[in-house]
């Protein structure tokens, strides 16, 4: 039994001349949600039935039903890959859709040889079964079988990676069952910076607090469509002071997060780091990027890549520090963190390889918790096991960081927006170290990344999911 679909694996067929009535052949595989995706792209079938998070029905309820040609199509690939395999082509196939499969299901597709008739027609009996043994489809197949022996390597076959951020619904189903954060918005003076806060109120994640120019707030809702009468509105028109009378909320407890909006980043963490009234702790403060790559198996982050232009060693301790306890607020209870630099060996010419292997033994001493650091690695060899293997890197974290700390501001923010516009990676932005998240969004960011920068910063202020 071949699971399905391989990666690489080289397919042998069985010429019609060695063909048998009663030769059996099975595939098995996993309906998931992205193969619902890769067929609606691929055959334009957009109905929302078959759609992983959509109510195609009204019901309230997601269907996630597999399409029935989509289930259909697995008999092909037993019929082109195993028997009789590679040279087959299909004359002509019977379906009877005898029940549905749905995202999540395992599928056994089963093909049995009934009879061979003149030039190269054989007929097959054709089924596929769910986990529990019952029928989904049924049906008889009519191919022409191929007349000699072949063999075909698919090692060559380009794969396909699904631009779905299901990492990032991850975060809002764990941040929207807790109590919504209060959030100071300041200035949230133009519809985008607007529009995020709203959106994370309506998806209870936050209870914000508007403050700024009251004229210029309700003119951005009335331009997005927003309806502000659930939410308080703060008159102080100037950013500064704005800024400053978010802090003090903090301090009185009148607020849990504070919210960048349509101002300078500079203005708003000026009044943060204030060594009189503001938020500092004991450590420095750094950005961190959450990033949902596609294609890859778990959330990324990449810091600092907003604040620290060039970090010295004790500061990237505490960037360290910050990302890794974010990492357990969103669940990740031993952060890899792969700390980067251009190659992987210690090389005093190259500074950041020094600060790497520093950090990695200041971890090994415990004055780095909660997370295993490595360092230095490049960037391929701390995301990617084979190149680290490739190159003899025996490592926990080499090929499966989780955490990427840039030896500067300059090369953090390089590789967040090279995975933000060419791996299509969506990104949450927060800052750590002060005492509360400060939730910073990009006026390039789309709703899931508003929603997932104010879910990141509520499970950082609550200490994460229940």
């Amino acid at each position: 039994m071949q699971d399905a679909p391989p990666t690489s694996y080289r397919i042998d067929n069985v010429p019609f001349d060695q063909l048998e009535v009663g030769m059996e052949a099975t595939q098995t595989r996993v309906c998931n949600a992205d193969d619902l995706y890769v067929f609606a792209n691929a055959s334009g079938n957009l109905n929302p039935m078959h759609l992983p998070k959509e109510d195609g029905d009204g019901d309230g309820q997601p269907e996630a039903v597999a399409p029935g040609m989509w289930v259909a199509s697995l008999i092909s690939a037993v019929l082109g890959c195993e028997l009789p395999g590679p040279g087959t082509l299909y004359h002509s196939q019977t379906l009877r859709f005898v029940g549905r499969a749905h995202a999540g299901d395992t599928l056994t597709t089963r093909v049995r040889l009934t009879s061979k008739g003149p030039g190269y027609r054989v007929t097959f009996d054709t089924w596929v079964e769910n986990q529990d043994g019952l029928r989904i489809l049924e049906g008889e197949a009519e191919v022409d079988a191929p007349a000699k022996a072949l063999h075909f390597d698919a090692e060559d076959v380009p794969g396909l990676t699904v631009q779905s951020h299901r990492h990032f619904d991850l975060l809002l189903a764990l941040a929207e069952p807790l109590p919504a954060i209060l959030t100071a918005v300041v200035a949230p003076e133009e519809p985008d910076a607007l529009a995020g806060a709203i959106l994370a109120a309506q998806h209870t994640i936050i209870t914000p607090i508007l403050i700024g120019d009251p004229a210029r707030i309700k003119a951005a809702a009335q331009e997005a469509g927003i309806d502000l009468s659930p939410y308080q509105i703060v008159d102080q028109p100037d950013h500064k002071l704005a800024a400053a009378h978010a802090v003090q909320m903090v301090h009185e407890g009148q607020a849990q997060a504070v919210m960048k909006g349509h101002l300078h980043t500079d203005v708003l963490l000026g009044q943060i780091v204030k060594k009189d009234g503001g938020l500092r702790t004991s450590r420095r403060l750094s950005h961190v990027f959450v990033m949902d790559v596609p294609g890859l198996d778990h959330l990324l982050m990449v810091t600092d890549a907003a604040i620290n232009i060039t970090p010295d060693l004790q500061t990237k301790a505490d960037i360290i520090q910050n990302a890794i306890d974010l990492a357990h607020a969103l669940g990740i209870a031993e952060p890899k963190v792969g700390v980067l630099s251009a190659i992987e060996k210690v090389n005093p010419a190259i500074p950041s390889t020094l600060d790497a292997a520093i950090l990695s033994k200041m971890a090994d001493r415990g004055q780095i918790t909660g997370g295993l650091v490595d360092g230095p690695l490049a960037m391929d060899n701390a995301i990617d096991l084979k190149a680290a293997t490739t190159k003899g890197i025996r490592s926990l974290v080499a090929g499966h960081a989780q955490i990427l700390v840039a030896p500067n501001m300059e090369a953090g923010n390089m590789l967040a927006k090279e995975l933000t516009y060419l791996a299509h990676a969506a990104a949450a932005g927060v800052v750590m170290g002060a005492k509360c998240p400060v939730i910073l969004n990009s006026r390039a960011d789309d709703d899931k990344a508003r929603l997932a920068s104010c879910a990141v910063a509520a499970l950082a202020a609550t200490g994460g999911a229940a």
